[in-house]
């Protein structure tokens, strides 16, 4: 008698879990869904004020490679990575250079002799010839390089894998590097949750590392101490930068104005050297929903070169 009373609660029990997860699942159906009070649509920030666009696109060249990598401007020319290969390309349009690479590559930078390409885990420099100079010593095992800049006689590294940025001299010696930690307002250290980990050095020397996690762009001395910082965290409005891992992509304007490139909902953008919005470069209808965010370069005239992955072409914006 006992045991059949243990059986007939079992039986009930299991009813009502049944009951329960069947309830469970048709209330969170689709169709059955509630509006969610914390959803917001990126819609309505496609459109954008045209008097706040101040850039007009003039010319684009479309490109051969099947998987684009990388951009870099110097010497009046900018200098292209894809599938395996680097070309050079005059500002016309016009091929200058091709160069088969080892491997596939990264991200690019050049001083007035050297072109330094970065790999996964590695560095190779070239001359300008596309000559291989040397391949560097691997970085760390968990490495993941994503952007280079130059200045004088030093490298600084981007390693989103290791969340850090390494410090070598150009002949590929290393000197140091830093995980943004050292100063009391950067104790999060670089948050990066992608390969997205830009740095750039600005005309005066100073160095600047995008911390995309926190949304920020912070300047370091090149030892490693924070100087100052500032973060745009508005959502996804003009002056905000929206989603993960934004901006994504940055370079300066001769007068140390930062352009921005964000993924996702992608456009891009001027911030004044003091981190205030200023304008629009290309807004979101410039380029495919949910795209990535484009490679940004800038010559001395201040017009922006833009590699679109998506289409597969550079594209140039002037001034208006």
């Amino acid at each position: 008698m006992k045991n059949k009373g243990i059986v007939i609660f079992l039986i009930v029990l299991a009813i009502i879990v049944v009951v329960v997860i069947v309830g469970d699942f048709s209330s969170t159906r689709p169709d059955k869904q509630g509006e969610n009070p914390y959803a917001y649509s990126i819609d309505e920030y496609k459109e954008v004020d045209p008097e706040l666009i101040q850039y007009k696109e003039t010319k684009n060249f479309r490109l051969s490679f099947t998987q684009l990598e990388g951009i870099a401007l110097g010497n009046r020319k900018l200098y292209v990575l894809g599938d395996q290969l680097l070309q050079v390309i005059n500002l016309d349009g016009s091929l200058d250079l091709e160069i088969e690479l080892s491997d596939i590559p990264s991200c690019i930078t050049l001083d007035s002799s050297k072109i330094f390409i970065g790999f996964k885990d590695y560095i190779s420099t070239y001359n300008q010839k596309g000559e291989l100079i040397r391949k560097w010593d691997n970085l760390e095992e968990k490495s993941v390089i994503t952007s280079l800049a130059v200045w004088e006689s030093e490298l600084f590294i981007a390693d989103a894998g290791m969340r850090k940025v390494h410090r070598y001299n150009v002949d590929g010696e290393k000197i140091g590097d830093f995980e943004g930690k050292h100063e009391e307002a950067a104790l999060h250290g670089f948050i990066i949750a992608s390969a997205y980990f830009d740095l750039a050095f600005n005309s005066y020397g100073d160095l600047w590392v995008v911390n995309t996690g926190n949304h920020a762009l912070e300047n370091y001395t090149v030892d490693g101490r924070m100087r100052e910082f500032w973060r745009q965290t508005s959502v996804v409005s003009i002056e905000g930068f929206g989603g993960c891992c934004n901006p994504a992509h940055f370079t300066f304007l001769p007068d140390g104005s930062f352009v921005t490139s964000e993924k996702g909902l992608v456009r891009v953008k001027v911030y004044k050297p003091s981190g205030e919005f200023k304008c629009v470069v290309a807004a979101p209808d410039k380029f495919i929903d949910e795209g990535h965010a484009p490679e940004v370069v800038a010559d001395e005239e201040g017009n922006i070169y833009a590699l679109d992955f998506d289409k597969k072409m550079i594209r140039l914006f002037e001034p208006i």
